[in-house]
């Protein structure tokens, strides 16, 4: 019988302890939140987060998340300093090229509009970003953009352990293996949570529960719009002439990332053909482990960059690791309250970018939390932004499934029209040979 509950009443309850759970955690104790929880269903940091890549990324398609990535970029390099606690992380730079015409002018686009957001870039050509990365070979760019104020964190468990450390510091108690199992709710607001260790009364519970958000919510009789989907990466042996600090890459008319890791080089990228993978359908013990591994797939990555990174196409491996992306219809997190179950919050939607922006999510959270507006306009990520035209769950796979496959595409079709996606839809893109037929949940592989 697993160990009753060590606390039966708090301030907040957040219900998931990866990036984004631990990060609202600490932050709602650093604004002076008494009784903060945290818990897990598994071991805490144990899922998706310490799979992720590290990266971190100011050019953002918007705004409002440019403040996010900037807010996070801030948290993240003045971490030791706020809390005394060790963050490392690596101020690298980045550099985010492109090979063809199109995502060329995607590039240079970008930098525009970023720059315009106050993010610190640079128009380089092939020869300067070879000598900032020296395992990048310059010839055959057509645009290259420098972010200097980019970084990467080595080691992502290392993030996940400094904000339990941080908040356990402050109070906030991080509680692993305690599945939600339902949610006390009275005339339309949250009392508590149910849990087989016992339940604790709270009138605040943010679900930042990643690949189980939806599974939350079902609890309350919330739709978390959410289409999990695997996402891959591969970490080399160590390769002569890597440098720790030389910058990230991003190929992006390959879809693929590259950075220093472990004295070798990271890679992983955007797959044509996602591999949708929901828990709700999955065993009641499914964890990450489980997400199925294909090397072919990321060999693919590496054969598509060899010109541009030749040391990877023959250096061994070290680490092949999966977790999975929260997408959303329209590629933004899902991140405030609830309209109609008051109390009740949502931290997920990740859509590629959920460690890195983890830290910005959940200030700005704390703050929404406690002082009872956020620090800046968040309401594009609104989670009843969808309540109007709701997708069925086939739908909301297909949209899922396009924003991946289309993290750079430089033009195209909106998957959304009038709120409605065909489940049948043909979706082409520039990475692709030919049309792509998204995949009913039926027909999905068994995991």
């Amino acid at each position: 019988m697993s160990e009753p509950m060590a606390v039966s009443e708090a301030d907040a309850v957040v219900i998931g302890a990866g990036a984004f759970g631990l990060s609202t955690g600490y932050h709602l104790a650093a604004l002076g939140m008494e009784r903060v929880v945290v818990l897990d269903r598994f071991a805490p940091a144990s899922q998706t987060s310490p799979r992720a890549a590290g990266l971190f990324k100011l050019v953002q398609a918007d705004a409002t998340l440019t403040r996010l990535a900037q807010l996070s970029v801030e948290i993240v390099t003045g971490f030791e300093a706020a809390t005394g606690v060790p963050l490392p992380c690596v101020q690298s730079g980045s550099l985010l090229v492109a090979r063809t015409p199109a995502h060329a002018a995607l590039v240079r686009d970008e930098a525009e509009q970023s720059a315009t957001w106050g993010v610190e870039l640079e128009l380089v050509d092939g020869a300067a970003a070879h000598r900032l990365a020296p395992y990048l070979a310059g010839d055959g760019l057509r645009a290259a953009c420098y972010i200097p104020g980019d970084i990467y964190v080595e080691e992502p468990a290392s993030l996940l352990a400094a904000y339990i450390e941080a908040g356990q510091r402050l109070g906030v108690a991080v509680l692993g293996h305690a599945p939600v199992t339902g949610l006390r709710v009275s005339q339309g607001r949250v009392e508590g949570v149910v849990t087989p260790r016992g339940e604790v009364r709270t009138e605040v519970v943010v679900d930042a529960a990643g690949a189980w958000a939806a599974m939350v919510g079902d609890l309350g009789d919330v739709r978390v719009p959410i289409a999990p989907g695997r996402h891959q990466l591969r970490i080399s042996d160590p390769i002569a002439g890597v440098a720790a600090d030389d910058p990230i890459t991003r190929i992006v008319d390959a879809a693929v990332y590259v950075r220093p890791a472990r004295g070798g080089l990271m890679s992983g990228g955007f797959e044509a053909n996602p591999l949708p993978l929901d828990p709700r359908r999955a065993d009641p013990n499914f964890t990450m482990d489980a997400v199925p591994l294909d090397a072919g797939l990321l060999d693919g990555f590496v054969a598509a960059v060899a010109d541009q990174v030749p040391a990877l196409p023959d250096a061994g491996t070290s680490e092949h690791r999966a977790g999975l992306f929260t997408m959303t219809a329209d590629a933004r997190f899902l991140a405030g309250p609830v309209p109609g179950l008051d109390g009740f919050w949502l931290a997920t939607g990740c859509n590629g970018s959920g460690f890195s922006l983890s830290s910005g999510i959940g200030r700005v959270l704390a703050e929404w939390i406690v002082g009872g507006s956020p620090p800046f306009d968040v309401s594009s990520l609104d989670p009843a932004r969808f309540a109007a035209s709701p997708l069925d769950d086939e739908a909301l796979v297909a949209a899922g499934v396009w924003q991946y496959a289309n993290f750079y595409t430089p033009t195209g079709v909106s998957a959304l029209r009038c709120g409605v996606f065909s489940t049948a839809v043909l979706i082409s893109s520039p990475r692709r040979q030919r049309p792509h037929r998204i995949k009913p949940w039926a027909s999905l592989p068994p995991y």
